[in-house]
């Protein structure tokens, strides 16, 4: 029954990604450490591979489309990688029950985030052309990037819930751009926090094949629903998903540890 449970948040990852651009991955490591069985030391190397490959599936549409802008992804990776390492490092001096609590407080800030979202954009960085204005992007999308990152090698998520807010929000960018311009990030940085957690961690492949594939299902059923799901009540519901699972793990860490 755990690995049916499992396997299911795999699907619901992959969709979320896919419909969203971020958010679902914030239930990876959750669903191995509760579900799995895992450590959370194992948990999130793994976590990175399925939200990777599944972001990488969720883009090819948009690549079709062209609905990514490359050269905002490029500012955000880049500031992102060294983030992704330094997460890392501060992850391995940080006591397990710590770490779990820690990812209990962000996903509240996730849920938040969902909630409050109206999909409204912010000041655009678009000139009158199809350019960026960097002098006034920049300032803007470097912070994001290295928030982005640190949180994906402390915590090992793709980190969607804080790129789409950014891009929409605070760069003006237009939301069916946003998410394939968040999945390139989230492939980037999550490919960065893997080698940074791959020296001394085992990783279980048949838990991971198997996490992975039900997760690009989700993505590819992601690319055939495309714009006829209802995203905004799909992004509600998951908030109070992510809610629950948040209270679970604080309980469960907290007082039943």
């Amino acid at each position: 029954m755990i690995w049916v449970i499992t396997l299911g948040l795999g699907v619901v990852i992959g969709v979320l990604l896919g419909l969203l651009g971020g958010g679902g991955s914030i239930l990876a490591v959750p669903a191995l450490v509760y579900g799995a069985g895992l450590g959370i030391e194992q948990a999130i190397p793994i976590s990175l591979i399925v939200v990777g490959v599944a972001s990488a599936v969720g883009a090819l549409p948009k690549l079709r489309a062209r609905q990514i802008e490359w050269r905002l992804a490029a500012v955000f990776t880049a500031a992102g990688i060294p983030a992704t390492f330094a997460g890392s490092a501060v992850g391995r001096l940080i006591p397990e029950s710590a770490l779990l609590i820690g990812f209990a407080v962000v996903m509240v800030a996730a849920g938040t985030r969902m909630l409050i979202d109206r999909g409204d954009t912010g000041t655009a960085c678009s000139t009158e052309g199809s350019g960026i204005n960097w002098r006034r992007c920049a300032p803007r999308a470097i912070p994001a990037g290295l928030a982005v990152g640190f949180l994906t090698g402390l915590f090992g998520v793709g980190g969607g819930f804080l790129i789409i807010p950014a891009l929409v929000l605070m760069l003006g960018i237009e939301m069916s751009v946003a998410v394939g311009t968040s999945l390139v990030i989230i492939v980037a940085n999550s490919a960065a926090g893997l080698l940074s957690h791959l020296s001394g961690t085992s990783i279980d492949w048949a838990i991971t094949a198997a996490f992975a594939g039900t997760a690009i299902a989700g993505s590819l059923i992601a690319g055939h629903l495309g714009t006829r799901a209802d995203t905004d009540r799909l992004q509600r519901w998951f908030a109070y998903l992510v809610f629950a699972v948040a209270a679970y793990i604080l309980v469960d860490t907290v007082f039943l540890r």
